[in-house]
């Protein structure tokens, strides 16, 4: 544990450097409420450094506590719109079960709605309970992703950007009414045009979107530039062969779930995708949770997944501080990489 300044760690919190930073407090039985300045202090100076803080051995809050203290922080919680998983709204607006997924199966490293042009630049996961074997949830440092990644390879991403292409429901992927939060096809239309989406109402009645985005970033306080898409996750290589094989013969590519292509409509090479997903490996950090833990991260700096689970597990998210190119089009985060 590092010896550390009053400003930058205040005398009520304990500060273990590493990735993440991990945050407990001095007196046993302390709650979150009870130390928030010295938090909110240490999150103005830390949080945009490290990426990612962990908040362990406090009295747990529960999820309304949980609620109360990822909003403590400036911005109103935000709604999960146009999400590319199932989630469930659970008590308290704005705090959401996490990606509603199989739990033998893992979910890889992502940040949160890099596949769209607006996403959340704070992210909060609270364990309730931790699950008896697996379920962690590793984290990645976006920047040095980005360091790791083929100049080459990045510069190509970079300039050509990507259209994610989107079908919704017939039973291979969330119905457009959850995606959207609504049963109005007029309000769909009208939150794609502001945000920039395609919009296609097929023969069936079924929606099919597509939008063009970053495939990296700059940090709009910071500077750092980051890999911030998900292609590897949205590509028909993401799944294994034979479930590529079902669905090409099946629906056919125009009918996939979902796809990615380069922004001018080319197809990404799977081997590049391949590549990428090798840099998130040897990027990955694993940490096990506690029940009551609390990681916050800096989604534009951290990405993150989950690891398989046995047993009960009940991990709860929350999301704040809309930011991205609809509510601001000269956003620096989204210059492309001009070096």
């Amino acid at each position: 544990m590092n010896s550390i300044t009053a400003r930058t760690a205040p005398e009520a919190l304990a500060i273990e450097d590493g990735v993440p930073l991990k945050v407990s407090p001095l007196t046993p039985d302390t709650g979150l409420e009870q130390v928030a300045g010295a938090i909110r202090e240490l999150v103005e100076h830390r949080l945009e450094k490290d990426g990612a803080i962990l908040f362990r051995g406090f009295s747990a809050p529960g999820v309304e506590g949980f609620q109360s203290f990822a909003g403590s922080f400036g911005h109103p919680l935000l709604s999960y719109e146009f999400g590319s998983t199932p989630r469930s709204q659970v008590t308290g607006k704005g705090v959401y079960t996490s990606t509603e997924y199989p739990a033998h199966r893992s979910i890889p490293l992502h940040n949160e709605q890099a596949y769209t042009t607006e996403w959340p630049m704070r992210i909060w996961f609270y364990c309730a309970r931790a699950a008896e074997q697996g379920g962690e949830t590793p984290i990645a440092d976006s920047r040095e992703v980005y360091r790791r990644i083929d100049p080459a390879l990045r510069r190509r991403f970079s300039e050509r950007g990507l259209t994610y292409v989107r079908n919704y429901g017939n039973g291979l992927d969330v119905d457009w009414q959850q995606v959207f939060n609504t049963d109005s096809a007029e309000a769909v239309e009208v939150f794609c045009r502001r945000q920039g989406i395609d919009v296609t109402w097929k023969d069936d009645g079924c929606l099919r979107t597509a939008q063009r985005c970053q495939a990296v970033a700059r940090h709009p306080r910071t500077g750092d530039k980051v890999w911030f898409n998900q292609a590897h996750l949205f590509h028909l290589s993401a799944l294994d062969e034979e479930m590529q094989a079902i669905l090409l013969e099946t629906v056919g590519e125009d009918n996939l779930p979902r796809n990615v292509y380069y922004g001018d409509g080319g197809a990404i090479e799977s081997s590049a995708l391949e590549e990428v997903r090798g840099v998130l490996d040897e990027c990955r950090v694993v940490f096990p949770w506690r029940s009551g833990d609390i990681l916050m991260l800096d989604n534009m700096l951290m990405a993150h997944a989950r690891e398989p689970f046995a047993g009960p597990r009940k991990v709860v998210v929350a999301m704040a501080e809309g930011h991205g190119l609809s509510s601001n089009p000269q956003n620096p985060a989204l210059q492309e990489e001009v070096t």
